[in-house]
Formats: C-alpha cells, sequence, structure tokens
C-alpha cells in the first residue's frame, strides 16, 4: 500500500517525537510504503523532518498555507488557523496530493501528523506542476530579439540531454543532433530559405501577400548556434520494438525530441526557431549528410531579449489558436460535448477575430481548372480521395448532417487563418453540397466572417 504522511509540527521538533509519532499512526493505518512526506512551506527546513522522510526513504514536499486552506479536513484547527494561515496542515496535507485519508490527525507534544493511502501514483506538487504547465505554454517559435552572447556548454550540453531523454519506438533513438556554427554553412542555408520565403510570397493573394511581409520566418544568421535534428529510418534493424505496422513512429520519435529540446530551451532562457522554408534535400546536401540520413528539423537557438506573451502569428493577426473545445471527441469521431452546428448557432459572431483575407470556396470543382488561382480552394465531397495538395480540400461526408457540421468546421478553420471573406460556388448541385454551404453560412457567421457570398 502507498502511503502518504501529513506533518505539522513546530520548530526544532526532534526526529525522535516525529518517528514515534509517524510509526504509531502508519501502525493505525495497516502499515505500507511511505512515498511523500508532506508540510507546510517554511517547514522542509527542519532537520528532524528531513531526517524523518530520509528514513522512511520518502520525498519531502510542501504546500502553500493558501493551497492547504483550501481542502476540506475533518478535524481543522482555529489555533492552526491563526499560527499558520490554515485550518489544518497534517490532514490537508494529505488531502492535497489526492490520497483517501486513512488516518486523522495524530498528536505529539510539538507536532502532528496523518497517513492517506495513495490509488495511484502521485503527481508533482502544486507549485512544481505549475512550473510544468508554464513552460509548455511560455514555448515560442522565436525569430526576433536574439542578443549576442554565446550559449554556455553546460546549458547546451542540459538542452541537448533533454532532448536525449525522449520517448522513441522501440527506444531505436532515431535521432543525432548536427551542431552548426559556422557562418558560411549558415549562410548557405539562409540563401536557400529566402529562395523558398519568395517562392511562397509570389504563390499568395495579394492581400495575404501583403501580410506575409511583415512576418520574419527564421534567424539562422541571427543566433550563435544552428541544430540540424535528424532522422536514421533505419536505427535498431530489423526487428524495432512497435515500428512494424506504423513506420511514420520513427518520424515521431525525432519530432518529440525536438519539442524536448524546445521546452528545455525554454527553461533555460533559450529562445528556438523552427524553419520551415526550405527543401530538407537541398538542405541535406549543404550539411553533407549521408544519404540514409533524413533531416527532420532545423533549428535556430540563441539567447534572447525577452519571451512575447503570445505566438508571433497571433500578435501579427495572421492565424489564431484553435479552442481545445473543438478538438475533443468522445468515443468515436463527431461526439462531442456540443455539435459544432449547436456551436455556431449560439456563438456571438467574435468567436475568432478573423482578418480580410477572401477565398474563394469551388465545392465539386474541377482541381485542374482552378489550381492556378491563388484565392480558390476547391472543396470535394465526394468519397474517392484526391491527389493531394493544398489547393484541394476533400471532405467526404457521408450524410447531409454530417455535411453541415464539416461545412461549420471549415468555416471556423479558414477563420482562424485570417479568412475574413467566403464566396462560395456550387459546381454540381446536391444534397449534400447544399448541406455543407449551410454549415460554411453558419460557421461564418459565429466566427464574424463579415462578407459571405453563395
Amino acid at each position: 500500500m502507498n502511503l502518504v504522511v501529513g506533518i505539522g509540527l513546530r520548530s526544532g521538533t526532534s526526529y525522535r517525537e516525529l518517528r514515534d509519532l509517524v510509526d504509531a499512526a502508519l501502525a493505525a493505518a495497516g502499515g505500507g510504503d511511505v512515498r511523500t512526506v508532506v508540510t507546510v512551506d517554511g517547514k522542509e527546513t527542519e532537520p528532524g523532518l528531513q531526517r524523518l522522510a530520509a528514513s522512511l526513504n520518502a520525498v519531502l514536499q510542501t504546500a502553500s498555507a493558501d493551497e492547504l486552506a483550501r481542502q476540506s479536513v475533518p478535524t481543522p484547527s482555529q489555533q492552526v488557523a491563526r499560527l499558520r494561515g490554515t485550518p489544518s496542515v497534517a490532514e490537508a496535507a494529505v488531502v492535497l496530493t489526492g490520497a483517501e485519508l486513512l488516518v486523522t490527525k495524530r498528536r505529539s507534544i510539538n507536532a502532528t501528523a496523518a497517513v492517506g493511502r495513495l490509488h495511484a501514483a502521485p503527481g508533482y506538487p502544486p507549485t512544481e506542476r505549475e512550473v510544468v504547465h508554464r513552460v509548455l505554454a511560455e514555448r515560442r517559435d522565436v525569430r526576433r530579439g536574439f542578443v549576442d552572447k554565446p550559449i554556455a556548454d553546460e546549458v547546451l550540453m542540459r538542452v541537448l540531454e533533454s532532448a536525449h531523454r525522449a520517448p522513441s519506438v522501440g527506444l531505436s533513438q532515431p535521432w543525432d543532433f548536427l551542431l552548426i556554427r559556422d557562418l558560411a554553412t549558415r549562410r548557405k542555408v539562409h540563401d536557400l530559405a529566402t529562395a523558398q520565403r519568395d517562392a511562397f510570397a509570389a504563390s499568395l493573394p495579394p492581400d495575404r501577400r501583403q501580410a506575409f511581409d511583415g512576418l520574419k520566418i527564421e534567424a539562422i544568421l541571427d543566433t550563435p548556434l544552428n541544430i540540424a535534428v535528424t532522422c536514421d529510418p533505419g536505427r535498431g534493424g530489423r526487428h524495432v520494438l512497435g515500428r512494424h505496422a506504423d513506420p511514420r513512429t520513427t518520424w515521431f520519435s525525432a519530432a518529440i525530441a525536438i519539442q524536448n529540446l524546445w521546452l528545455a530551451a525554454r527553461a533555460e532562457g533559450l529562445g528556438v526557431g523552427w524553419v520551415s522554408f526550405f527543401e530538407p534535400g537541398e538542405v541535406a546536401a549543404v550539411l553533407n549528410l549521408p544519404a540514409h540520413i533524413e533531416l527532420v528539423g532545423y533549428l535556430c537557438v540563441g539567447h534572447v531579449e525577452q519571451f512575447a506573451p503570445a505566438p508571433e502569428l497571433v500578435r501579427s493577426g495572421w492565424a489564431a489558436r484553435r479552442p481545445l473545445a473543438w478538438a475533443v471527441h468522445h468515443e468515436e469521431w463527431g461526439r462531442r460535448s456540443s455539435s459544432p452546428e449547436d456551436d455556431a448557432a449560439q456563438a456571438s459572431g467574435e468567436a475568432v477575430a478573423v482578418g480580410m483575407q477572401r477565398v474563394r470556396l469551388v465545392i465539386d470543382g474541377d482541381p485542374e481548372e482552378h489550381l492556378g488561382e491563388p484565392d480558390v480552394l476547391v472543396v470535394l465531397l465526394g468519397p474517392d480521395r484526391p491527389l493531394a495538395d493544398f489547393g484541394v480540400l476533400w471532405r467526404p461526408a457521408r450524410t447531409p448532417v454530417e455535411a453541415v457540421e464539416l461545412g461549420v468546421e471549415v468555416a471556423r478553420d479558414l477563420a482562424l487563418q485570417g479568412v475574413g471573406q467566403l464566396a462560395v460556388q456550387v459546381v454540381e448541385e446536391s444534397e449534400r453540397a447544399d448541406a455543407f454551404v449551410r454549415g460554411l453560412r453558419a460557421g461564418a457567421r459565429a466566427c464574424g466572417v463579415k462578407d459571405f457570398q453563395a
């Protein structure tokens, strides 16, 4: 049985007093392995408490008085509330971990103890948990504001070690990290990215091109270090556990290593920007990668002036985040807490801060007739998957009801990408196409798209 022990104590309480108190409480609980000892902030430096945790081979954690005060406990104390700012320490500390309280507060002259049972492995204490979520929330794809400061070797090694701890299919660890500091090499990569940036800009409609001109897409020459993260698809040989059914897990593993690197870098105060404006084979040639090695990510790494409060694409109005509720399904695809159609009907028209981009949607049109027009997106509703092209959106609606919901989703997703004007053309009239257009109209209205023509 995994146990947690909550302790309240006065300064100077001896190890012997604490040990006798806890032993009695553990005996009342029926015994078990103590995994965690928890007390209020400020008491973790008490020598007797430190020795107690060490003797139990348990982790010593603390919680703030405010956190403890929010817990419901069976035997609160007004005196403890007056002295500590919380009606309970020992019992509240147990409850805060999520444990089931087995033994309520036991007292000695200078201390109290309570015991709880953990039904599952415990998470981090609240303060440490908040740090983890903060790193996740504050990670940024950084392209501006790098400063001329070298990266200390020990910092870089910690970041790379975190990347190297990433999970991988069959523990194959298919990644390698190529550290690039040479300016001449980085200039060659920069030239490739610039050429691709120009090609992408030329493919945009005029209104979108103007917005793109203000975006910075890389910091290859602005940082002291570039890191090319590669993948060896054959690493581990023939029988890598878990890879046989889905070889893509090899590349997924390398991508997870990049995410680990990114988060560790943020914790160290390093900015990271992932450059994707080049053809991987061209960069592989510049870096002289072996033919069997594939480039997965090219990262620009360095110290920065500050980390922005929101991603640059959000701050610039280029795109917006997709709400979590749109992405969660229950048990089967499409079963959400509320349907997209219901969400659209209830929305105020300000669900998304849309831009001014204009897109023409051609429903069930011939892609070959329209792919040369940069403002056109061809939507195919039939069951047959078309050839892959970003100018073609395949949404195989099986029923009119599903077509409505798909229409809502398409309109919302386009609004997130800055579309403020939608012109819809239906090439082949059908019940399914009519339903899709109804969904488009509802989704556009919900997201504040002012100009909708169909």
